[in-house]
């Protein structure tokens, strides 16, 4: 369980909206995704990553007090490749791969005793 950052109740961590003030906790249609409030008389825009580099293109901005996509300028930042592709080495992707495609290794295989069967015939 959190607490509503509005009202501070209790509320379920998948909910929407909060229960007793209606308070929009999640992004429209994607309830997964945060949505990060600026508090008080302060805007996102000014502590947020892409604000500072200049890759936002939030209609809102600078002036946005929610966004989705806000990134604070003072935490670290985690590089990409490690939170969506773990690198891994050549046997381990190799047999990953085997583990997901059963009937291509099947098929594969197959093809291969066939190939060595024939030149063995030939022999």
């Amino acid at each position: 369980m959190q607490n509503c950052p509005r009202c501070h109740q209790s509320i379920h961590r998948e909910a929407l909206t909060c229960p007793h003030c209606g308070t929009i906790l999640k992004a429209y249609g994607h309830p997964g995704i945060t949505l990060h409030r600026a508090t008080g008389d302060t805007f996102l825009c000014e502590s947020c990553t892409y604000h500072a580099d200049d890759s936002c293109t939030f209609p809102k901005r600078p002036h946005a007090k929610e966004c989705t996509l806000y990134q604070d300028v003072s935490q670290p930042q985690l590089e990409a490749n490690s939170i969506y592709a773990p690198r891994r080495h050549f046997l381990e992707s190799v047999k990953l791969w085997c583990q997901r495609h059963p009937a291509l290794v099947g098929l594969l295989a197959l093809i291969a005793v066939s190939l060595l069967l024939t030149l063995m015939a030939q022999k």
